[in-house]
């Protein structure tokens, strides 16, 4: 990912959702990034044209070694 940010356990990803993207249809698609991705809402703003900046988080995943067995 390489919009994203690494805080700590933490990974971040910001979403940029436009105008013309409906309340119901955001939240659709919020509810899939965490379904299928593991992310959660971490914070929104709303700007006057409308735009929506979305920033998610999940738990960074430990990423094995190669050759090691865990």
């Amino acid at each position: 990912m390489s919009d994203g940010v690494v805080e700590g356990d933490w990974e971040y990803r910001p979403l940029r959702l436009p105008p013309a993207v409906s309340r119901l249809t955001a939240a659709t698609q919020l509810a899939i990034h965490a379904e299928f991705a593991g992310w959660e809402l971490s914070n929104v703003r709303l700007y006057s044209d409308g735009t929506r900046k979305v920033w998610l988080r999940r738990k960074r995943r430990p990423h094995p070694q190669p050759g090691i067995i865990t």
